[in-house]
């Protein structure tokens, strides 16, 4: 009779067996390799910053791929995340195997490279503010308050919506929100351009030289398309690598064309997921040799 594995060696056994998996990601990309997955919360940059001044597992130079799964959160948080990896590497690249939300779509717009395959979904950049102990999406909190605003200039405000603006509202909230969403559109900007667009030095048309204020202001276009609610119509809408690159005219890397790299991508990111199902983890980072959960359900 083989003997059952406890919790400890099964969970030791699956570890090594994504550390292995890892390794073919990074020798296919030649990059050392990060994956983070779960909200972008309070203290995840921390721990990023905290492994990205840890050598042992860097075998490759400047240059790192990013498996990245999350939902969102603070783009104060994604902002240090992004300026810690660069500090570290020169060349980075984002892997979306599944979806990158709202501050992580703001995250993966620092890479230089990003691969998504027909399944993977970006999102509107739609910073979340924590507020009264819960997420709350900026920008269909302001939204909601400008229609308020504008019904009350034209005169069409009824008294149950003076009672929401008086009651529902806060002004340092708004403020905060409205804070929030520039900083993505500014981050975004001056990511694409500085990274995404280094390399576009001619116009597809004529062929005449791309100007920084030609790359700032495609940059600046794409920012703002994606922060269009009534485009999107939801935070959690997710943007098909289709859309990306047809109607936003983003270059993006298809790794389902690919497969070799397709099947390495697939097999890292499925036991991820059923290993932080199977410890009821709502969050982790993993590089070479070093599994650190993040956060618990």
């Amino acid at each position: 009779m083989v003997p059952e594995l406890s919790r400890y060696d099964a969970n030791s056994f699956i570890e090594s067996e994504l550390a292995r998996r890892l390794v073919i990601l990074s020798d296919l990309l030649e990059a050392d390799m990060l994956a983070i997955q779960g909200l972008m919360g309070s203290g995840l940059d921390d721990i990023v910053h905290r492994v990205m001044e840890d050598d042992a597992w860097k075998t490759k130079g400047r240059k790192i791929g990013i498996v990245l799964t999350t939902d969102g959160g603070y783009v104060e948080v994604v902002h240090r995340i992004a300026e810690t990896i660069r500090h570290h590497y020169s060349d980075v690249s984002f892997i979306v195997p599944d979806h990158a939300y709202s501050a992580g779509t703001i995250l993966v717009m620092s890479g230089d490279r990003i691969f998504m395959d027909y399944y993977s979904r970006l999102g509107p950049i739609d910073p979340q503010v924590e507020t009264g102990g819960k997420f709350v999406p900026a920008l269909g909190y302001l939204k909601k308050w400008e229609r308020l605003l504008q019904k009350a200039q034209d005169g069409t405000i009824t008294v149950a919506e003076i009672q929401l603006m008086l009651q529902s509202f806060d002004q340092a909230e708004l403020y905060m929100f409205e804070q929030a969403r520039e900083l993505s559109v500014e981050l975004l900007k001056e990511w694409l351009a500085k990274y995404k667009f280094k390399t576009w030095t001619r116009t597809e048309t004529h062929g005449s030289p791309v100007t920084d204020e030609m790359r700032s202001q495609r940059a600046e276009e794409i920012a703002r398309k994606l922060n269009e609610t009534e485009r999107w119509h939801s935070h959690g809408y997710g943007i098909s690598l289709e859309i990306l690159q047809e109607e936003l005219q983003l270059k993006i890397e298809d790794y389902g064309r690919q497969e070799d790299l397709k099947e390495a991508i697939t097999a890292y990111h499925s036991l991820f997921e059923d290993f932080a199902h199977r410890n009821r983890l709502s969050g982790a980072i993993h590089v070479a040799g070093k599994f650190i959960p993040v956060s618990q359900e």
